[in-house]
């Protein structure tokens, strides 16, 4: 088969599937609408970078002086509104069990006076784990606001005793730590989150794609067809099926990049072209192992739950909300299978950080590796094409 007569096949294979994507809905909110709606969806939730004034209740056993300035410090903190002040521990933990609150404050009885005669006396708090990032948030304010009530009253303690606050800060503060955030110093959640959640669902979208447009083939008599449309060779088949789908998904991957990097103006230190080429070369590995997919499960609904069920737990093994060398070492191993873990990589070392390409490499290779997953499971899947008998 000359050249022409192979541009000639993947031609006519992917009008085929043209008049496929568009004679079924599906298509157009799998990879137009769905996509679309998660990038507004995600970015309108997060585009105050971190929530503020969230909710909690003081349980203020003291009533003293000491302890009402400390609530009104605590509230005065951007992510801490205190809404309920009460003195009873169960009334709070009621509005906790309700989702009124998020975090309880609680300020033992003779606070103030344990406080100044060195008694050392204990503040507790409470935090909603079932809230991952409203705990966080909470739980850092409050104990921050217990050192700085026990610095506080360490400072009143050393001065009625005559030392100068020199003396004192020296021993409550013996090292001062002086923190900058790099990469992300506004410690946007936007900034952090989003980058890696849209093209996750991205992801799993070209994942879900891919496997039920080869799956439908199988399940409806129709992949004999489509392979003769392709001159009965499976490769020019394969390409001319996923030539609309590839320059679709990378018109929206493109899309997502301008919402991300144009519009919300996220760090992009190393310039447009590494996130650019990432994000292609992310299309082209979630179709190949799309392909993968399919081919290991020629049958759709098999298919349609290996890519849902392996779609999702990339979210979980990334690396983007618990670190990956924290995981068990199998899990380590594991991470390293998923698409979007090595484009994670490449996000932190060049949009984020702004290194040198040849730090992430490596990473731009792993994501054209998974182009020869077809070809591993190529035999396999063009045998089910034309010899497997779909079961309902």
């Amino acid at each position: 088969m000359t050249l022409k007569q192979r541009l000639h096949s993947i031609w006519n294979v992917a009008k085929r599937e043209i008049q496929r994507l568009t004679s079924k809905p599906i298509y157009f909110f799998c990879m137009l609408i769905a996509p679309a709606l998660c990038v507004l969806f995600f970015l309108s939730l997060m585009k105050d970078g971190l929530p503020t004034n969230l909710p909690i209740a003081v349980v203020d056993m003291d009533g003293s002086a000491t302890s009402r300035n400390l609530i009104r410090q605590l509230d005065a903190f951007e992510q801490t509104e205190v809404v309920y002040k009460t003195a009873s521990f169960d009334e709070a933990r009621r509005e906790m069990q309700k989702g009124n609150i998020y975090g309880i404050f609680y300020i033992p009885k003779d606070f103030a006076v344990e406080a100044t005669m060195g008694k050392q006396p204990r503040l507790s708090f409470y935090t909603n784990g079932t809230y991952l990032i409203a705990s966080s948030l909470l739980f850092r304010d409050m104990k921050t606001m217990s050192v700085l009530a026990g610095a506080s009253v360490g400072l009143q303690t050393g001065l009625a005793k005559g030392y100068t606050t020199d003396q004192i800060m020296g021993q409550l503060q013996p090292v001062v730590v002086d923190t900058h955030a790099i990469g992300n110093p506004w410690l946007n959640y936007s900034v952090y989150l989003n980058n890696t959640v849209i093209p996750g669902v991205l992801q799993l979208m070209i994942f879900l794609v891919t496997v039920f447009s080869i799956g439908t083939e199988i399940k409806y008599s129709t992949s004999r067809q489509w392979l003769q449309t392709g001159g009965n060779s499976f490769t020019l088949s394969l390409l001319g099926k996923l030539l609309p789908q590839t320059v679709i998904f990378m018109i929206v991957a493109m899309m997502c990049c301008a919402a991300l990097y144009g519009f919300n103006s996220f760090p992009l230190n190393s310039g447009w072209m590494p996130m650019v080429v990432a994000l292609l070369l992310l299309v082209l590995a979630s179709q190949a192992v799309g392909v993968f997919m399919i081919g290991v499960l020629p049958t759709l609904r098999m298919g349609l739950s290996f890519a849902s069920l392996f779609g999702m737990l990339a979210f979980s093994i990334v690396g983007f909300s618990f670190p990956v060398l924290g995981m068990d070492p199998t899990l380590q191993a594991l991470s390293t299978l998923f698409p979007l873990r090595h484009y994670f990589l490449i996000y932190v070392d060049q949009a984020l950080n702004g290194r040198d390409l040849f730090y992430t490499w490596t990473e731009y290779a792993w994501l054209a590796g998974f182009l020869i997953l077809p070809f591993l499971i190529g035999k396999h899947l063009k045998n089910a094409l034309l010899y497997f008998k779909y079961i309902p």
